[in-house]
């Protein structure tokens, strides 16, 4: 996909992540490889600025899959899966 055909990702898109992505603290795996790879979840941040002030995080995208498992992901990790709710 080219960076025109990617859509602007934004607060409430449900994603899934692409590549294989190792996570270890999955609560049912923790400190244990889990592979999220094909996990759909939805994008509660995107940040930007901290206290006021900006910054440029590796990972900006804050991905929750499910209530006690966030995740911090690069945008070129994620597939847009469908829009937010009007």
């Amino acid at each position: 996909m080219s960076v025109m055909e990617q859509p602007t990702l934004s607060v409430g898109l449900r994603v899934r992540v692409k590549p294989s992505t190792i996570m270890y603290h999955h609560p049912d795996h923790r400190n244990q490889p889990f592979d999220i790879q094909g996990l759909e979840g939805e994008i509660i941040a995107i940040l930007s600025d901290w206290q006021g002030r900006p910054i440029s995080p590796n990972y900006p995208c804050q991905v929750r899959f499910s209530p006690k498992f966030i995740a911090h992901l690069h945008p070129d990790e994620l597939e847009v899966i469908s829009d937010p709710p009007r």
